[in-house]
Protein backbone atom coordinates (compact mmCIF):
# COMPACT_ATOMS: atom_id res chain seq x y z
CA UNK A 1 0.00 0.00 0.00
CA UNK A 2 3.01 2.32 0.25
CA UNK A 3 2.60 3.28 -3.42
CA UNK A 4 -0.56 5.19 -2.51
CA UNK A 5 1.50 7.35 -0.15
CA UNK A 6 3.69 8.59 -3.01
CA UNK A 7 2.87 11.98 -4.47
CA UNK A 8 2.91 12.49 -8.20
CA UNK A 9 6.09 14.04 -9.58
CA UNK A 10 7.14 14.98 -13.12
CA UNK A 11 9.52 12.03 -13.00
CA UNK A 12 7.26 9.20 -11.81
CA UNK A 13 4.14 9.36 -13.98
CA UNK A 14 2.70 9.60 -17.47
CA UNK A 15 -0.71 10.69 -18.75
CA UNK A 16 -3.32 9.37 -21.18
CA UNK A 17 -6.19 11.28 -22.78
CA UNK A 18 -8.95 8.91 -23.86
CA UNK A 19 -11.55 9.90 -26.46
CA UNK A 20 -11.67 13.64 -25.80
CA UNK A 21 -13.82 14.07 -28.89
CA UNK A 22 -16.97 16.13 -29.59
CA UNK A 23 -19.46 13.31 -30.13
CA UNK A 24 -18.33 11.70 -26.90
CA UNK A 25 -18.69 15.04 -25.12
CA UNK A 26 -22.22 15.49 -26.50
CA UNK A 27 -23.32 12.57 -24.32
CA UNK A 28 -21.77 13.92 -21.11
CA UNK A 29 -24.29 14.90 -18.44
CA UNK A 30 -22.17 14.66 -15.27
CA UNK A 31 -20.33 17.98 -15.73
CA UNK A 32 -20.83 21.13 -17.75
CA UNK A 33 -19.23 20.41 -21.11
CA UNK A 34 -17.41 23.72 -21.39
CA UNK A 35 -16.02 23.21 -17.89
CA UNK A 36 -14.97 19.72 -18.91
CA UNK A 37 -13.06 21.01 -21.94
CA UNK A 38 -11.47 23.77 -19.86
CA UNK A 39 -10.23 21.21 -17.35
CA UNK A 40 -8.94 18.82 -20.00
CA UNK A 41 -7.00 21.55 -21.78
CA UNK A 42 -5.65 22.88 -18.48
CA UNK A 43 -4.46 19.39 -17.58
CA UNK A 44 -2.87 18.98 -21.01
CA UNK A 45 -1.01 22.27 -20.66
CA UNK A 46 0.21 21.13 -17.25
CA UNK A 47 1.51 17.87 -18.72
CA UNK A 48 3.29 19.82 -21.45
CA UNK A 49 4.84 22.27 -18.96
CA UNK A 50 6.28 19.43 -16.88
CA UNK A 51 7.31 17.26 -19.83
CA UNK A 52 5.03 14.40 -18.81
CA UNK A 53 4.94 11.58 -21.39
CA UNK A 54 1.49 11.71 -22.99
CA UNK A 55 -0.66 9.26 -24.91
CA UNK A 56 -3.68 10.53 -26.85
CA UNK A 57 -6.13 7.96 -28.10
CA UNK A 58 -9.38 8.25 -30.05
CA UNK A 59 -12.21 5.96 -31.07
CA UNK A 60 -14.05 5.87 -34.42
CA UNK A 61 -13.00 9.39 -35.39
CA UNK A 62 -14.36 9.20 -38.93
CA UNK A 63 -17.34 6.98 -38.24
CA UNK A 64 -18.85 8.54 -35.12
CA UNK A 65 -16.86 10.54 -32.59
CA UNK A 66 -15.15 13.31 -34.57
CA UNK A 67 -11.58 14.55 -34.14
CA UNK A 68 -9.90 15.36 -30.84
CA UNK A 69 -10.66 18.81 -29.44
CA UNK A 70 -8.57 21.33 -31.42
CA UNK A 71 -7.56 23.01 -28.16
CA UNK A 72 -6.06 19.73 -26.96
CA UNK A 73 -4.34 19.12 -30.28
CA UNK A 74 -2.87 22.63 -30.10
CA UNK A 75 -1.07 21.68 -26.89
CA UNK A 76 0.52 18.65 -28.57
CA UNK A 77 0.69 19.69 -32.26
CA UNK A 78 3.24 17.05 -33.25
CA UNK A 79 1.79 14.26 -31.15
CA UNK A 80 0.68 11.01 -32.77
CA UNK A 81 -3.00 10.25 -32.18
CA UNK A 82 -3.73 6.57 -31.60
CA UNK A 83 -6.98 5.60 -33.33
CA UNK A 84 -8.89 2.51 -32.18
CA UNK A 85 -12.14 0.66 -32.66
CA UNK A 86 -12.30 -0.87 -29.19
CA UNK A 87 -14.08 0.91 -26.36
CA UNK A 88 -11.29 -0.30 -24.08
CA UNK A 89 -8.01 1.45 -24.95
CA UNK A 90 -6.08 -1.33 -23.26
CA UNK A 91 -7.19 -3.71 -26.01
CA UNK A 92 -5.14 -1.74 -28.54
CA UNK A 93 -1.49 -2.81 -28.86
CA UNK A 94 -0.39 0.68 -29.91
CA UNK A 95 -1.79 2.12 -26.68
CA UNK A 96 -0.08 -0.54 -24.58
CA UNK A 97 3.19 0.11 -26.40
CA UNK A 98 2.91 3.86 -25.84
CA UNK A 99 2.35 3.37 -22.12
CA UNK A 100 5.23 0.91 -21.85
CA UNK A 101 7.64 3.23 -23.68
CA UNK A 102 8.05 5.64 -20.76
CA UNK A 103 8.65 2.89 -18.20
CA UNK A 104 6.50 4.76 -15.68
CA UNK A 105 3.93 2.82 -13.68
CA UNK A 106 1.76 5.71 -12.51
CA UNK A 107 -0.77 6.71 -15.19
CA UNK A 108 -2.88 9.87 -14.93
CA UNK A 109 -6.14 9.38 -16.85
CA UNK A 110 -8.55 11.87 -18.43
CA UNK A 111 -11.24 10.41 -20.64
CA UNK A 112 -14.79 9.98 -21.91
CA UNK A 113 -16.94 8.32 -20.84
CA UNK A 114 -16.10 7.58 -17.23
CA UNK A 115 -18.30 4.50 -17.00
CA UNK A 116 -17.12 2.90 -20.24
CA UNK A 117 -13.74 3.82 -21.70
CA UNK A 118 -12.18 5.01 -18.44
CA UNK A 119 -13.41 2.10 -16.34
CA UNK A 120 -12.50 -0.68 -18.74
CA UNK A 121 -9.08 0.81 -19.39
CA UNK A 122 -8.42 1.27 -15.68
CA UNK A 123 -9.42 -2.22 -14.63
CA UNK A 124 -7.48 -3.84 -17.49
CA UNK A 125 -4.36 -1.71 -17.05
CA UNK A 126 -4.27 -2.45 -13.34
CA UNK A 127 -5.01 -6.17 -13.67
CA UNK A 128 -3.01 -7.04 -16.78
CA UNK A 129 -0.38 -4.31 -16.88
CA UNK A 130 0.28 -3.68 -13.20
CA UNK A 131 -0.17 0.08 -13.65
CA UNK A 132 -1.23 2.48 -10.91
CA UNK A 133 -4.13 4.62 -12.11
CA UNK A 134 -4.79 8.22 -11.06
CA UNK A 135 -8.25 9.09 -12.40
CA UNK A 136 -8.86 12.80 -12.97
CA UNK A 137 -12.54 13.05 -12.11
CA UNK A 138 -13.19 16.60 -13.31
CA UNK A 139 -11.34 16.08 -16.61
CA UNK A 140 -13.59 13.09 -17.34
CA UNK A 141 -17.32 12.80 -17.81
CA UNK A 142 -20.15 10.29 -17.85
CA UNK A 143 -23.59 10.08 -19.44
CA UNK A 144 -25.19 10.94 -16.10
CA UNK A 145 -23.98 11.98 -12.68
CA UNK A 146 -24.83 8.52 -11.35
CA UNK A 147 -22.95 6.87 -14.21
CA UNK A 148 -19.86 8.97 -13.49
CA UNK A 149 -20.00 8.61 -9.71
CA UNK A 150 -20.62 4.86 -9.63
CA UNK A 151 -17.86 4.33 -12.18
CA UNK A 152 -15.50 6.38 -10.01
CA UNK A 153 -16.56 4.28 -7.01
CA UNK A 154 -15.88 1.07 -8.90
CA UNK A 155 -12.41 2.20 -9.96
CA UNK A 156 -11.54 3.47 -6.48
CA UNK A 157 -12.65 0.15 -4.98
CA UNK A 158 -10.29 -1.56 -7.42
CA UNK A 159 -7.40 0.65 -6.29
CA UNK A 160 -7.47 3.67 -8.60
CA UNK A 161 -6.73 7.04 -7.02
CA UNK A 162 -9.29 9.84 -7.63
CA UNK A 163 -7.92 13.32 -8.34
CA UNK A 164 -8.85 16.68 -9.86
CA UNK A 165 -6.91 18.39 -12.64
CA UNK A 166 -5.73 21.31 -10.51
CA UNK A 167 -4.60 18.90 -7.81
CA UNK A 168 -2.43 17.18 -10.42
CA UNK A 169 -0.97 20.50 -11.60
CA UNK A 170 -0.04 21.67 -8.12
CA UNK A 171 1.28 18.28 -7.07
CA UNK A 172 3.67 18.40 -10.02
CA UNK A 173 4.78 21.92 -9.08
CA UNK A 174 4.96 21.13 -5.35
CA UNK A 175 7.33 23.97 -4.44
CA UNK A 176 6.92 27.60 -5.55
CA UNK A 177 10.71 27.91 -5.45
CA UNK A 178 10.83 25.80 -8.61
CA UNK A 179 11.14 28.77 -10.93
CA UNK A 180 11.68 26.76 -14.13
CA UNK A 181 7.96 25.89 -14.18
CA UNK A 182 6.56 28.73 -12.06
CA UNK A 183 5.56 31.03 -14.93
CA UNK A 184 3.98 28.20 -16.92
CA UNK A 185 1.94 27.11 -13.90
CA UNK A 186 0.79 30.67 -13.23
CA UNK A 187 -0.28 31.04 -16.87
CA UNK A 188 -2.27 27.80 -16.68
CA UNK A 189 -3.89 28.88 -13.43
CA UNK A 190 -4.83 32.28 -14.86
CA UNK A 191 -6.34 30.75 -17.99
CA UNK A 192 -8.09 27.70 -16.55
CA UNK A 193 -8.51 27.89 -12.76
CA UNK A 194 -11.46 30.26 -12.50
CA UNK A 195 -11.55 32.19 -9.22
CA UNK A 196 -8.01 31.04 -8.36
CA UNK A 197 -6.74 32.54 -11.60
CA UNK A 198 -8.65 35.76 -10.96
CA UNK A 199 -6.97 35.93 -7.57
CA UNK A 200 -3.57 35.59 -9.20
CA UNK A 201 -4.36 38.48 -11.55
CA UNK A 202 -5.54 40.55 -8.61
CA UNK A 203 -2.41 39.81 -6.60
CA UNK A 204 -0.14 40.74 -9.49
CA UNK A 205 -1.79 44.09 -10.20
CA UNK A 206 -3.15 45.23 -6.84
CA UNK A 207 -0.65 43.73 -4.40
CA UNK A 208 2.57 43.57 -6.39
CA UNK A 209 1.64 46.58 -8.57
CA UNK A 210 2.62 44.81 -11.78
CA UNK A 211 1.60 46.63 -14.97
CA UNK A 212 -1.10 45.10 -17.11
CA UNK A 213 0.01 43.60 -20.40
CA UNK A 214 -1.50 44.77 -23.65
CA UNK A 215 -1.71 42.55 -26.71
CA UNK A 216 -3.36 43.45 -30.01
CA UNK A 217 -4.89 46.51 -28.38
CA UNK A 218 -6.54 44.48 -25.59
CA UNK A 219 -5.57 44.29 -21.97
CA UNK A 220 -4.78 40.70 -21.03
CA UNK A 221 -3.54 41.10 -17.47
CA UNK A 222 -0.14 41.36 -15.82
CA UNK A 223 2.99 39.70 -17.04
CA UNK A 224 3.31 36.30 -15.28
CA UNK A 225 6.92 36.98 -14.36
CA UNK A 226 5.91 39.96 -12.23
CA UNK A 227 5.91 38.92 -8.61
Amino acid sequence: MSKYLEVLTPQNCQIIFIDQQPQMAFGVQSIDRQTLKNNVVGLAKAAKAFNIPATITTVETEGFSGPTYPELLAVFPEHKILERSSMNSWDDQNVRDSLAASGRRKVVVSGLWTEVCNTTFTLSAMLEGGYEIYMVADASGGTSLDAHNYAMDRMVQAGAVPMTWQQVLLEWQRDWARKDTYDAVMNIVREHSGAYGMGVDYAYTMVHKAPERVQHGERIGPHPAAR
